[in-house]
């Protein structure tokens, strides 16, 4: 179990890397943006890039992830190459199709969209989906096989790349939303190619074949997943159509900084599935299911309890322009958001260890329902903040309900003991700290950062986390 606790660490830490990265980039260029992008051109920037991810889910239909469980399923050579193929064709050609179809139409997309007509920024955006999607499945070719010090060195390069390119396109030349969007995918579409070399044996240009097997297990999962992804996209499209692009800038400014937590969440939603399908052992998997979501529990928790603390100080020093200081009042309600979305997660790959992808779909369309319910009825008293806890709603329902749906198809010894002693240690840091200690200056900074520092400790103390288990996972313990 510590091996491969062990093993989880050492990939998470190595897909959070490039991640860490841009977090500390975001410190410089965060404030370059947002002293060049108005808080609505930032907003139609946001709305875009995550419009493109969700269509991005749909258009893959699954491949992906049916590409990574089929993987360890056969130990040929050969026929992995050949699955792989397979997949690389199969993106390749739908999003090009799609691209292609979406060209024709980028004005009234813009406006559907957008609330507002740019056909150039919505060709941009489209041009982007096309990138983002490729270069998702060339990732996953390096996720099966471990390969981190190649995905390590092509995110990094990703990420060097779109800070210049898009520093030079909004700073320098002034370009806006387009820059800010073509930023983001012009540097990706380089790695991507260098991907595809790399791969050539891997990747395949000659129309799919084969795809049956790999569409009957994908597809059930893209409602699934587009109904958990479009939690992202409903909220920001509601405050754009019920609010303005400035509510939504201020939103997505919220969302950007919640890197923090998206850093952990992105490194385990990347190391997790391979590592959780390739235990074989039944009661082995189980254990380390459960083992797993106690530590994610207790290391997301305490970060969201910070975001909660320090997030206001956070927004003042990142934002140049005043008018984005309001997204402090969503902030720590999206990271809480975004680390419930790891406990998906894991709940999904409970299915999907059983290849039963159907019972996801129930859970995330009540969630997406419930965010639609939420947004309605808390947006207008509260603003981003309603917004913001909306989506934490949504994603409490999601959990719920895939646990009742999917804890028979492979029981998990979840420790409900140690996750409550965790919700419970960290939200009364949290809201203590909260309620009680100044909301501005040095003096409220020092002392919650104090309140932040006891959560460990605290932790340690309730024996969440056990100096055993601290033990067993450095590096020389067997």
């Amino acid at each position: 179990m510590a091996a491969l606790i062990r093993r989880l660490l050492a990939s998470t830490f190595a897909y959070q890397a490039p991640s860490i990265l841009s977090a500390l980039l975001a410190i410089v260029t965060l404030r370059l943006y947002t002293g060049h992008l108005s808080t609505a051109d930032y907003g139609y920037a946001e709305n875009l890039l995550t419009a493109i991810i969700f269509t991005s889910i749909l258009l893959r239909f699954g491949i992906g992830e049916a590409f990574v469980r089929f993987w360890f399923d056969d130990e040929d050579h050969a026929r992995r190459i050949g699955l792989a193929r397979t997949a690389t064709a199969w993106t390749l050609y739908a999003s090009t199709a799609i691209t292609a179809l979406g060209l024709v139409f980028a004005a009234p997309l813009s406006r559907l969209i957008l609330a507002h007509e740019d056909a150039t920024l919505m060709s941009i955006g489209l041009f982007g989906l096309w990138v983002f999607t490729n270069l998702e499945m060339a990732n996953a070719l390096l996720r099966v096989e471990e390969r981190l010090k190649v995905y390590v060195i092509a995110a990094i390069s990703n990420i060097l790349l779109t800070v210049a390119l898009t520093v030079g396109l909004v700073v320098i030349s002034d370009e806006g939303a387009r820059g800010y969007v073509l930023g983001n995918y012009g540097a990706s579409a380089v790695i991507l190619v260098a991907l595809w070399v790399l791969h050539r044996d891997r990747v395949s240009f000659r129309p799919p074949r084969g795809t049956r097997v790999l569409l009957r297990f994908g597809g059930p999962t893209v409602p699934a997943d587009a109904a958990a992804f479009a939690l992202n996209v409903v909220d920001r499209t509601y405050l754009l159509h019920a609010q303005s692009a400035d509510a939504a800038g201020r939103y997505g400014f919220a969302a950007k900084l919640s890197t923090v937590v998206i850093v952990a969440v992105r490194g385990f939603q990347a190391a997790w599935p391979p590592l959780a399908y390739s235990v074989t052992d039944e009661a082995q998997a189980a254990r380390l299911y459960a083992r797993v979501t106690t530590a994610y529990v207790a290391v997301t928790g305490t970060v969201v309890c910070g975001v909660l603390l320090v997030g206001r100080w956070a927004v003042k020093a990142l934002a140049d322009d005043p008018s984005y200081y309001g997204a402090s009042e969503a902030l720590p309600w999206v990271a809480l958001g975004w680390a419930l979305y790891g406990l998906v997660l894991v709940l999904v790959t409970v299915a999907g260890r059983a290849k039963v992808t159907t019972r996801n779909f129930p859970a995330t369309a009540a969630g997406l329902v419930v965010n639609v319910i939420l947004l309605v009825a808390l947006v207008g008293p509260l603003g981003i903040a309603g917004a913001g806890i909306a989506l934490c709603g949504a994603y409490v329902v999601i959990v719920t309900v895939l646990h009742v749906l999917t804890r028979r198809l492979f029981v998990v010894p979840f420790e409900w003991g140690r996750l409550t002693r965790a919700i419970l240690v960290l939200a009364t840091l949290g809201l203590a700290g909260e309620f009680l200690l100044p909301t501005h200056g040095a003096t409220g900074l020092i002392t919650r950062f104090a309140v932040l520092c006891l959560a460990p400790p605290a932790l340690l103390a309730v024996r969440v986390i056990t100096p055993k288990d601290l033990k067993a996972v450095l590096p020389g313990n067997r």
